[in-house]
């Protein structure tokens, strides 16, 4: 357990910005499985729609600090990939 102060505040900071995190994370965990689901049922739009609202999210993780910049474009190169294999370009 903190002992100072400033260690309980930097607790308390943690818990806040963690819940923040989470619901960006989760976000592009649902998206990604949405349009990777919509590419592999063969429904083009609909990735694509999708694959749109993936990039903001993770671009938004990424700025945030989220998520590491090779991370954000590993994850938009694969979705890309996963779409163009199952036929949805």
């Amino acid at each position: 357990m903190a002992n100072s102060k400033s260690a309980l505040k930097r607790v308390r900071q943690i818990e806040r910005r963690t819940d923040r995190n989470k619901v960006l994370r989760t976000k592009v965990k649902s998206l990604r499985k949405k349009t990777l689901e919509a590419a592999q049922a063969g429904n083009a739009e609909e990735a694509q729609n999708n694959m749109k609202q993936l990039a903001s999210a993770v671009d938004q993780a990424h700025q945030k600090g989220i998520f590491h910049r090779n991370k954000a474009a590993n994850l938009k190169s694969k979705m890309v990939k996963a779409i163009k294999s199952a036929g949805g370009s």
